[in-house]
């Protein structure tokens, strides 16, 4: 029996975690998606790989302040080799362990998007809100003929409202793509991980993909010479990436043991760097691990 936990991650700056493609070839470097709503994921390889990394600098530099004597014992959950498994050993075969900890991909929860008179609206849909339900552990029913075009009640009063004789005190919501009626409002705050309450809209699953689409970070870039100010030939390619201010959710599960992990500087919460192009500002992260208590 496992113990259940769950990660959320808010996006501090633009996230690019996906296809990567050099500079000659001109692509456009394109995010990982989810296959049913072409929204964005964070693989539970890519999570796994920066925490293992990050926990082993961390218990390199407890080594380092130990031979130093400033601490006289270093805590054995610190060892990254305890929790993620022992690494092969050359030319012994079946040497490696398992590892202790499982970790799944992190979806969308909630992905800002530009709205004109508002001017972030953050934007889910019901697929990926009961997949969090289930990350979680919320003891709710999602219908989505119920909670389809409702909006928090932040975002109701800051809705247009139509001056049309036949529409009359219907509430509308502007993208980019046009105008979405908002149908309800409602009470979304345990929708809203680490106790946020934003002006938010639940559209159909339908409609997630475009949105989704509409509100990616993009930037075109171009690779010069090295010693003049002009562009390679075939150095310009583009990327594609998650928006500063998105929320994500991934399920983690604890095999039984008589340790805690705290994988982020020996604690469960702080900022990590996520996927690539952290040269250029891309990846900056904070994560925060919950520990879900099972029911008995």
């Amino acid at each position: 029996m496992y113990q259940k936990a769950y990660g959320i991650i808010e996006t501090l700056a633009p996230v690019h975690v996906g296809t990567t493609a050099g500079e000659e070839n001109g692509n456009l470097n394109l995010i990982f998606r989810d296959q049913f709503t072409q929204t964005g994921i964070i693989p539970g390889s890519s999570i796994r790989g920066r925490l293992r990394a990050d926990m082993r600098q961390y218990y390199s530099n407890l080594k380092e302040q130990q031979q130093l004597g400033k601490i006289i014992e270093i805590p054995s959950e610190s060892n990254p080799d305890t929790w993620y498994g022992q690494p092969a050993e050359i030319g012994q075969p079946d040497s490696t362990s398992e590892a202790l900890i499982k970790l799944e991909h992190a979806s969308i929860v909630w992905l800002p998007v530009f709205c004109p008179g508002q001017p972030i609206v953050w934007v889910s849909c019901p697929s990926l809100l009961k997949r969090y339900q289930r990350i979680v552990g919320i003891k709710k029913n999602i219908k989505a003929s119920e909670i389809t075009y409702t909006a928090s009640t932040e975002l109701w009063e800051k809705a247009l409202e139509s001056q049309d004789k036949k529409s009359k005190g219907k509430k509308f919501l502007f993208f980019n793509l046009g105008f979405i009626e908002i149908e309800r409002s409602d009470d979304l705050s345990d929708w809203f991980p680490l106790g946020e309450n934003l002006p938010a809209v639940i559209v159909d699953d339908n409609d997630m993909g475009m949105i989704h689409d509409m509100a990616l970070y993009r930037q075109s870039r171009v690779a010069l010479e090295d010693n003049i100010k002009k562009a390679k030939k075939g150095g310009f390619f583009n990327i594609e990436a998650l928006p500063e201010g998105t929320i994500l959710a991934f399920p983690i599960a604890i095999k039984p043991n008589d340790q805690e992990w705290k994988p982020i500087n020996g604690g469960l919460s702080g900022e990590i760097y996520l996927g690539g192009l952290e040269s250029i500002g891309l990846g900056h992260c904070n994560l925060t691990i919950q520990h879900i208590q099972e029911v008995e």
